[in-house]
């Protein structure tokens, strides 16, 4: 991806952050969920930075990693992307919460962001964790992964999107043997089941993210962008969406230039 796609000068400001830590890149945002006592537990205020690096994102388009606390065998840390929301703050909702979609809202956005969201998946991945690895576009694991929703043992629905996206992701009959019979799976599980794409240790789950992040950022970013868009546009838009998009970027220099590199290289 190159500078032009983004303001070079413009940069995330963390400093108020408490539940997230941030680095940043020309292409790139890699994210990590930091609520390491409570296993990163959804709570309120990293609803609310979520939403800040949406804003960023949907303002600044780059690609987006979002990871959990990793394990540390010296000190007996357990890896956990997130153990789901934040139990104690969940218990004192009511009708009026549930319907403002707290979770929902800002997992939604984060699906909707113009470019790929990437989500390294190790530990924990249960109830909105795991329905926050499900807006992503794409999931990486590792074999200690566990992911799953619970949520009918706790006396309510994952609600966060869990009930559509999973269905579409793995297909009617998994995805009811976990939201119906709160199954969790393990990182080969959701491996073989299509849930993640690639199975990695734990040592290199970062490095295969950031990896797959340069593939894409390798891509033209308009393309990349437009792309997306058209692949989560309603099937009755299509193949309208797809012709108008491809009339858009066949107007683009990128379209120009690349396709001459590549007849260029074929010369050679």
């Amino acid at each position: 991806m190159t500078e032009t796609m983004n303001d070079a000068g413009t940069r995330l400001d963390t400093a108020g952050f408490v539940t997230l830590l941030v680095e940043e890149r020309a292409d790139r945002l890699a994210v990590r969920l930091h609520r390491p006592e409570v296993k990163n537990a959804i709570d309120q205020a990293m609803v609310d930075e979520l939403h800040t690096i949406c804003a960023y994102l949907e303002r600044t388009p780059k690609i987006l990693i979002l990871s959990g606390t990793p394990g540390g065998p010296e000190t007996g840390t357990k890896a956990a992307f997130a153990s789901g929301a934040d139990i104690a703050q969940l218990r004192e909702r009511r009708r009026d919460d549930a319907l403002a979609g707290i979770n929902s809202g800002v997992f939604e956005r984060i699906a909707k962001l113009p470019m790929p969201v990437i989500a390294a998946l190790d530990g924990h991945a249960l109830g909105g964790g795991a329905e926050l690895a499900y807006a992503a576009d794409f999931r990486i694991g590792t074999p200690a992964l566990r992911m799953g929703n619970p949520e009918t043992g706790l006396g309510i629905l994952a609600a966060a999107g869990a009930t559509w996206r999973l269905k579409e992701l793995v297909g009617e009959a998994v995805a009811k043997q976990m939201l119906l019979a709160g199954q969790v799976l393990t990182g080969e599980d959701c491996l073989a089941v299509g849930l993640i794409t690639e199975l990695v240790d734990p040592e290199t789950l970062l490095h295969a993210a950031h990896a797959l992040a340069d593939t894409i950022a390798a891509q033209d970013p308009l393309a990349v962008r437009i792309t997306k868009a058209v692949f989560h546009a309603p099937r009755d838009a299509h193949p309208v969406i797809d012709t108008l998009a491809q009339g858009m970027l066949f107007e683009s220099q990128a379209k120009f230039d690349r396709m001459q590199a590549f007849l260029d290289r074929k010369k050679k």
